[in-house]
């Protein structure tokens, strides 16, 4: 027998210990590479999208369309409800992590919350079991960040696992006054703002609506398409739309340009500026991008013979609005980067006017979810006046007799009422007499869609006639 020797444990010469090396980083890239492939890829474009929303501010629906793209309708749909799921119950889930792991989210590095993030909301509201849901969001955590993390993971989903939703609600009905907001998942701030509003039954209608995945509405460019190439049933007030009856893409007038993708409420409120009674001349838009109003109104404007100005601060933006516009001619829009507050059109000039107003965007919740969390009251206090000053700019640049439409994507009265009241020069139109086939959406002389009660985003509408 040969004696062993206690120091014989390792390579015997550095030929050895270059090949043991070798075996030990093939062995390190090969679990890498198998943690690799067991990273479903839906959950994998779902993290990179909510990274892309928390740590660059993108939206999310554009942060999906990139990191989907390439993937099976299936798992493109998986990934879409993770990240809207995920991005309505944020603060939520938040609050549950930070119960279950007893530590600050600042405490963990930002993306791991984000994994957590999307684990929570597998395990609380989808019908994922809790070991699959664990394990796939361990794995996406090992292929996605690092080995090192994986630890925290696993031990903070167990504890986030061991409740279910309503158990979760209790403890958190005992821990935080801010319990009730957090799971109807909206900010006390905008709850309250529609409760300013909306009586009480209401506003439980509306936050529900607003966690609630939309139907995608479509929309014709008036003279270049026509409804019946949608392929979905028609919208019940738009004569311009239909509803998605698959993927938008595969539409060969989306494909083409001579159809978009656009909000019915978006729609009726472009509708309502072209059928209220005013006198000839040009149309402006003067908050144009990303272009789907403005594409909307030049054909309405080509119908009626005249022409669309469309005005758009951010030069990327205005391109986005020139490619809206392209199918159309004779006469053919006309796109500038201008700021709508500096006008670089003379006064008194148009019959109609847009205004789309910069906003807070709360009447777009179900389509934005991760607004809701980006978003503060301080934002008021820089939006509104810029409100009131493009609405100003907006009835200098209209004709003696000329409308306005002042337009925004939120209900909220700081943004919508009071804007409108602060303006002098005009007259209010009953905009409700303008689309009587729209139950339910009369605001005073104002137009209030809303997500419960009409299915589309909460715009806002006043016409206004300038003396």
């Amino acid at each position: 027998m040969t004696e062993h020797n206690p120091k014989d444990r390792g390579p015997t010469s550095r030929h050895d210990a270059a090949r043991s090396g070798q075996r030990r980083r093939r062995t390190s890239h090969n679990q890498a590479s198998g943690a690799a492939r067991r990273t479903d890829p839906a959950r994998l474009a779902a993290f990179r999208t909510l990274r892309a929303v928390t740590a660059d501010d993108a939206y999310a629906n554009l942060a999906l369309a990139e990191h989907t793209e390439g993937l099976s309708v299936r798992d493109a749909a998986f990934a879409t409800e993770l990240v809207a799921g995920t991005c309505r119950g944020l603060g939520l889930f938040d609050a549950i992590i930070v119960s279950a792991a007893g530590r600050e989210l600042r405490t963990l590095q930002p993306a791991v919350v984000d994994l957590l993030r999307l684990g929570t909301h597998q395990l609380l509201d989808l019908r994922v079991p809790a070991h699959a849901a664990i394990a796939a969001t361990v794995d996406l955590a090992r292929s996605a960040v690092s080995e090192r993390v994986t630890g925290v993971v696993n031990a903070i989903l167990r504890k986030v696992g061991a409740h279910d939703l309503d158990g979760w609600a209790d403890r958190l009905r005992a821990d935080r006054p801010d319990a009730r907001a957090l799971l109807a998942r909206h900010p006390q701030w905008i709850i309250d703002a529609f409760a300013d509003i909306l009586p009480a039954p209401e506003v439980e209608a509306l936050l529900a609506a607003d966690n609630t995945a939309p139907v995608t509405h479509l929309v014709v460019r008036p003279g270049l398409a026509e409804v019946d190439e949608l392929g979905g049933e028609p919208l019940r007030w738009s004569p311009f739309g239909a509803t998605a009856a698959g993927s938008p893409s595969a539409i060969i007038a989306v494909r083409e340009g001579r159809a978009g993708v656009q909000d019915e409420g978006s729609q009726l409120v472009a509708w309502a500026l072209a059928g209220v009674a005013a006198p000839d001349g040009p149309w402006l838009d003067t908050c144009a991008g990303p272009g789907g109003k403005a594409a909307l109104l030049a054909g309405l404007a080509r119908q009626a013979g005249q022409r669309l100005l469309a005005a758009e601060l951010q030069p990327h933006r205005a391109a986005l609005v020139a490619k809206a516009l392209a199918g159309y001619a004779d006469p053919t829009p006309v796109v500038i980067a201008a700021d709508g507050t500096r006008a670089a059109w003379p006064g008194g000039t148009f019959a109609r006017v847009m205004v789309d107003a910069p906003c807070t965007g709360l009447g777009a919740l179900r389509r934005r979810p991760e607004s809701r969390w980006r978003r503060q009251p301080a934002d008021l206090d820089v939006l509104v006046p810029l409100q009131r000053a493009l609405l100003r700019s907006a009835i200098v640049a209209a004709r003696p007799g000329g409308v306005i439409a002042y337009v925004t994507c939120s209900p909220h009265r700081r943004e919508t009422v009071e804007v409108v009241e602060s303006a002098g020069g005009v007259e209010v139109i009953d905009a409700g007499s303008v689309m009587p086939e729209v139950p339910d959406a009369a605001r005073g002389p104002y137009l209030q869609l809303w997500p419960h009660r009409h299915g589309t985003d909460a715009m806002f509408l006043a016409l206004l006639r300038k003396r």
